[in-house]
Order: C-alpha cells, then structure tokens, then sequence
C-alpha cells in the first residue's frame, strides 16, 4: 500500500496512535502534515520522521478551536497546495463515573472527540469536493460501539463520530470521496498508561487475544483506508480490538 504523491494530516501526531500513524503513512511515501497542540512533541515526531527519510512537517493545531484550524488549514494549503488525506486521531478520555462528571469535562471530551473531528474534516472536504478525490479517517473506538464502564460520555462522543462518517461517507460518495471509521479496543498508548492498573489488566482479561492493541496496528487499519486497496469501501467501521467486540 504506498502512497506516493499524497499529503495526509494527521491530527494528535505527537505520541500515541497519532505519531505512529504518520509514521507508518510517512514509511508509505506520503508526505505527513503533523497536527498537535504539543508543539516541543510534534516537532520532535516530525524530525525523527524526516531522520528516517520521510517527508513531515509539523504544524500547531488545537481541534476544539476553529480559528486554530483554519490558520492550520491555510498553512497546510499554503506548504503543500493540496490534501488529499485527513486522518483525524486527535482524542482523549479519562475512565470517571458518569455521576462523577463536571460539565466541564463533557465539553472537553466531546470537543475534542466529536467536534474537533468534525471541524478538521471540514476544513479540507470542499477542495476534495472540486478534485472529486479524497480520503477521511477518523479513529473512533469500540467504546462507540458497545459502550465502556467508566467512559458514558467518550462513549457517546465515539459513537457520534462512528454516526458521523457514516452519514458523510453517504453525502460523499457521489464526489469519489471515502469517508470510514478505525474503532480501537485498548490500546498500550500514553493515554491507556495513565489507567489505573487494575483496568489495563481487566482490559487484557476481556480481550480474547489476551493483549493490549499496539498503536502501530491501529495504524495499518488507517493506512489501509488512506490507500487505494480502500476504493470501493465508505462509510465502514473497522475494529482493531483482538475480538473485544465482535459486532454485526
């Protein structure tokens, strides 16, 4: 699956899921614009890309603010002329009782797993509009699918999101543009370290592989979307979770 010739942005690129996605798309032949509101870390991801041979750039990018996205979305436009991926993987979650919640953190948590997605996508869709060409790939979670004790309003944002690229990848079909889902199940990301532990051991218990995801095979999910083998395939939900949830 190579990818010569194609710029992609991918959204919180500076560790986790996000950085080794631009890796693995980088290792491809794309040409990776790295999105993150951690700027000494994105930087840092961008160089070791480009040490490696790759071609990356790292640009400053918040998801919950649209004046953020669209200076990102000029800068992107204005270094490379076109975008012809966006794979949003920008998120975050904290495991909290849902009566335990402020409504403080209901907004950061669907900012950020819902409206940031949205926000970014829209960013770039209408020039993929006028070349009738594109991909889109927003990393959800199985959490949108069946629900996660201790995660209600993640939950709820992650489904948004599965909601939302279905009904784009409907809208978008018509202009040749593929619209689909990667839903993680737990995945051994800085992120899931900060769980406490008695979780990660429950999540591997769960799990009928008997292991956490690796970021690197979230990343081969989206990496299969971005590339041409994905086609005739829109508005699909893909779970990378070691048969966690088997869903129809």
């Amino acid at each position: 699956m190579r990818l010569e010739g194609k710029t992609a942005v991918v959204t919180g690129a500076a560790s986790g899921i996000g950085r080794t996605t631009a890796e693995v798309l980088a290792r491809a032949g794309a040409h990776v614009l790295l999105a993150d509101i951690a700027e000494p870390q994105g930087n840092e991801a961008a160089a070791a890309i480009r040490a490696q041979g790759g071609a990356a750039d790292f640009i400053r990018l918040d998801v919950t603010d649209l004046a953020s996205i669209d200076d990102f979305r000029q800068q992107a436009l204005k270094r490379r002329g076109q975008v012809d991926i966006v794979a949003n993987v920008a998120g975050w979650g904290r495991v909290e009782p849902f009566v335990k919640n402020t409504p403080e953190f209901w907004r950061k948590v669907i900012d950020l797993n819902l409206l940031g997605p949205i926000a970014v996508t829209r960013a770039f869709l209408d020039p993929m509009i006028e070349r009738k060409a594109g991909k889109v790939i927003t990393v959800a979670s199985d959490a949108g699918r069946v629900g996660s004790l201790g995660e209600t309003v993640y939950s709820g944002a992650k489904g948004g999101a599965i909601a939302f690229t279905k009904s784009l990848a409907r809208e978008m079909a018509r202009h040749n543009i593929n619209v689909n889902c990667v839903c993680p199940g737990p995945t051994d990301t800085p992120l899931l370290a900060a769980v406490p532990e008695k979780f990660r051991e429950a999540f591997i218990r769960v799990t009928p592989m008997q292991r956490l995801a690796k970021p690197s095979e979230v990343a081969d999910a989206v990496l299969f979307f971005a590339s041409n083998r994905s086609d005739f395939i829109t508005g699909q939900v893909l779970s990378v979770s070691g048969g966690l949830t088997m869903v129809g």
